[in-house]
């Protein structure tokens, strides 16, 4: 077994990415500092989990199908045989154990005896994340295949990261925290549209429905616009009915690099080009997450 090629399918460069809603739900929910909070690590390694079996899966579906065949961008694991698919299954049914595990682990620190249906609520939204991991592109009716990954991504990076980390340590719902999860929600699903916009060729000929395939570049575009500007507009929209101080504005640093990628996805001509921005939109989400995190948390 080569340990590079599934430290390769994991995909290292999309866990930022991941733990950015983490960041900020953490964030807002906690009064002191996360870093020495053991519901907010358990809350990392467990969305860190899902996001690698997500990819696992990715790899493994699309591998099976041949849509990864000629592909642009980072190789994949399946496709070019580096991983068998028997060795990719077992990899995500490990990835999955684990997770579970540690999910189970961080729902008892958090809930405990006495909060027992938060617990089971907890528990069964991490058995939907396992499933809609694995069936983004696995099996006949792979929603990844009909356009939903996006609905996807929105879901689960933006409103389940953010307001599921904030309620596990309030027990409650604020429902301002569902702007800056919307924020993170959009900024999580433009990677995605970059990612279908940079792999709208070959996805067109295997029959990858995906929502640029149906939306078309022109539209996709529109569509990615709307994303980040959308983000935007809710964490300032946030900031704004939560206002005590200049500072909660610093945000707005990582959006800098998020406009000069619109202004290259505008420009754009060539799809392949956009493989080097797909980075550039995660870590800035990542960042945004940082520092919107810290300066509301103040």
């Amino acid at each position: 077994m080569d340990v590079k090629s599934f430290i390769k399918a994991a995909r290292l460069r999309t866990l930022p990415l991941s733990v950015s809603g983490i960041i900020v739900g953490s964030s807002l929910g906690n009064d002191t500092s996360i870093l020495n909070s053991a519901i907010f690590w358990l809350a990392i390694v467990t969305t860190i989990g899902f996001q690698v079996l997500s990819n696992f899966a990715n790899d493994y579906g699309d591998g099976i199908k041949g849509s990864d065949k000629n592909r642009t961008g980072e190789a994949r694991m399946v496709a070019s045989g580096a991983i068998t698919p028997k060795q990719m299954k077992n990899a995500m049914i490990v990835t999955t154990i684990i997770t579970l595990l540690v999910a189970i682990l961080l729902i008892f620190i958090a809930f405990g005896k006495e909060n027992f249906g938060y617990a089971v609520l907890f528990f069964f939204l991490g058995i939907a994340s396992i499933i809609a991991a694995i069936k983004y592109t696995v099996g006949k009716s792979a929603y990844g295949y009909s356009g939903f990954g996006d609905v996807f991504v929105f879901l689960f990076f933006g409103l389940l990261s953010v307001v599921g980390s904030y309620f596990l340590y309030t027990k409650q719902l604020n429902f301002l925290i569902f702007l800056p999860a919307i924020a993170v929600g959009f900024l999580s699903t433009a990677v995605l549209n970059l990612n279908n916009l940079r792999d709208f060729e070959q996805d067109k000929i295997n029959q990858k429905n995906t929502l640029v395939v149906k939306l078309g570049i022109s539209n996709a575009k529109k569509y990615h616009y709307f994303l980040i500007f959308g983000a935007l507009f809710a964490s300032s929209i946030f900031v704004i009915l939560n206002f005590s101080s200049i500072v909660q504005f610093l945000f707005l640093i990582a959006f800098i690099p998020l406009m000069k990628n619109l202004v290259t996805v505008a420009n754009n001509n060539q799809l392949s080009e956009l493989d080097s921005e797909l980075k550039k939109v995660a870590l800035s989400t990542f960042l945004f997450a940082i520092i919107f995190g810290i300066v509301n948390s103040l």
